[in-house]
Formats: C-alpha cells, structure tokens, sequence
C-alpha cells in the first residue's frame, strides 16, 4: 500500500500541463515565467551584476564584493610583501612574513581589512604583527610601533583617492 501511495504522488506532476510554466511575452512568443518576470531578458533589465555597482561608481564591480579602489590601492600599497592569502568578496588581504634587508632580525605579518563597498575613510583597516629574533634564534612576538597601522591605512586611503580621480579624469 505504501509502495502504491510512493508511485502515485511520484507521477501527479506528470499529468500537469507544463504550458503552465510559461507566459505569452510581447510578439507571441511564449518564455519562462522567470524571465518574462525579469523583464523578458534572461538577466533581467540592468543585466548581469557583479558585486553590485560598476567600478566607475568606486563600488566593487567585476567580481569584487568590496570597494574596488580601496581593494586596488590595498594591494599596491603592500605590494612589498609577500601576498599569503587574498579575498576579494571578503574584503581581506593576508600577507605572509616580511623581512625588511636592512633589519633581518625582524619581520612583519599584515592583515587588511576592507569593511565598506564605498570609498570611506573608515572603510579600510590594518592589523600588524611584528616579530624580532631572540638570542634563542626563534622569533619573538613584539607590539608593533602603533602609528605604523593607521599610517598604513592612510597611505592606502590616499592610493584610493588617486585612483579614484584616475578613473574619473581618465575617462573623459
């Protein structure tokens, strides 16, 4: 009886009209309910979006979830270190230990943070970790100078803005 009941409820969308899955659109022409919903184009009337808005606008366009400039200048300006890790929907930039050649006995790890679509002062963060060889030649975790994070952000900040007016002016 279970297997009769199975069989039954398996096939009721067999007899279903599938025509009910369409619409008439404009000239006749018959489309899925979806597209006919989206304004008769497959991807809808704005098109494809990636990220949401256009890069020109300064907000995450062509695949980033984050603001475009801010993401670009983020990399140009630690493009000195070695990149460990990078997520462009996330909005975050992992470095991988730096030593500078002048001060071998110490290195540096650095994380960004890009928190906003839109180019904004407090859309960008910087998180460092320094480290300093001990006499035990292992490395020992030390504070970081504490300007050199917000000065990181500040450089990049500035970055932004000259691509930002690069694009604007760039374009005209």
């Amino acid at each position: 009886m279970a297997i009769l009941a199975v069989t039954v409820a398996a096939c009721s969308n067999a007899w279903r009209d599938p025509a009910d899955d369409y619409v008439e659109v404009a000239r006749g022409i018959s489309a899925p309910k979806s597209v006919a919903e989206s304004g008769g184009r497959l991807t809808g009337d704005d098109g494809i979006k990636f990220g949401g808005n256009s890069i020109d606008e300064g907000q995450g366009g062509g695949g980033i979830g984050v603001n475009a400039f801010l993401w670009r200048a983020s990399l140009d300006t630690i493009s000195f270190m070695p990149l460990a890790s990078a997520d462009p929907f996330g909005g975050v930039i992992i470095t991988d230990w730096f030593s500078p050649p002048e001060t071998p006995n110490e290195r540096f790890k650095m994380t960004v943070y890009i928190l906003d679509k839109r180019l904004r002062a407090d859309g960008v963060r910087v998180a460092l970790f320094k480290q300093m060889r001990g006499g035990s030649r292992e490395w020992d975790d030390i504070r970081p100078d504490a300007e050199t994070g917000p000065t990181l952000e500040n450089a990049i900040l500035t970055r932004a803005r000259e691509l930002r007016i690069n694009s604007t002016f760039g374009s005209r």
